[in-house]
């Protein structure tokens, strides 16, 4: 199987308009286009991931104009989407279709293919203790790294095959709920990443 988009080139840097934020703040926070093929026989739908590999793991530090976060750092992921019970006959999400400006919050729900279901990303608990921005985010928030980080971030978009209709997660699923109910079902996997950074040293 193999996924690809048109939005980035793989391991190219991806533009702000797909961010969920820019140097002036919060971004156009589109999803980019994916596109998929060479789907494996017995494929009765699709999940994809969103994982940012690279986040820090000294929250502290981020955002401040008095230090820099180590290149060295351990870092963790950061989960940007999960969508499950993609339709087996879809080989395309449009640049748009399901993310279109950053909502405080969350989106209440966030568009997306018919039959899909979008779980919480990330987002959630990275917002969980500020007043104005607590919610429950799901569907596709794009990247807004910190910009005193002297890592480029990467974005890896994971496209999985599976072998049932419907994945056994319900209500406001993660994507480690997602991995767990895949496991024995995956026929197939394709990935594309990109990278982005809102350090003025590295862009």
């Amino acid at each position: 199987m193999k996924l690809s988009s048109q939005s980035f080139g793989n391991g190219q840097p991806i533009p702000a308009g797909f961010a969920a934020g820019d140097a002036s703040g919060f971004a156009a926070n589109r999803n980019p286009q994916l596109a998929w093929s060479d789907v494996p026989d017995g494929t009765r739908s699709f999940a994809l991931v969103c994982v940012d590999p690279d986040v820090p793991t000294v929250p502290e530090m981020v955002g401040r104009d008095d230090v820099a976060i180590p290149l060295e750092q351990p870092r963790g992921d950061f989960i940007h989407w999960v969508m499950v019970d993609i339709p087996a006959s879809l080989r395309e999400i449009a640049a748009g279709s399901c993310s279109e400006g950053f909502s405080a919050r969350g989106k209440q729900p966030p568009m997306g293919p018919a039959g899909a279901r979008q779980g919480m990303n990330d987002y959630t608990g990275w917002f969980a203790g500020n007043t104005d921005m607590a919610g429950l985010y799901r569907g596709y928030d794009g990247p807004y790294p910190p910009f005193n980080d002297e890592r480029v971030h990467r974005y890896f978009f994971r496209l999985f095959a599976l072998d049932v209709d419907r994945l056994q997660v319900e209500g406001d699923f993660t994507a480690a709920d997602a991995y767990r109910a895949m496991h024995g079902h995956v026929l197939a996997e394709a990935t594309v990443h990109g990278t982005y950074t809102l350090n003025p040293a590295l862009g």
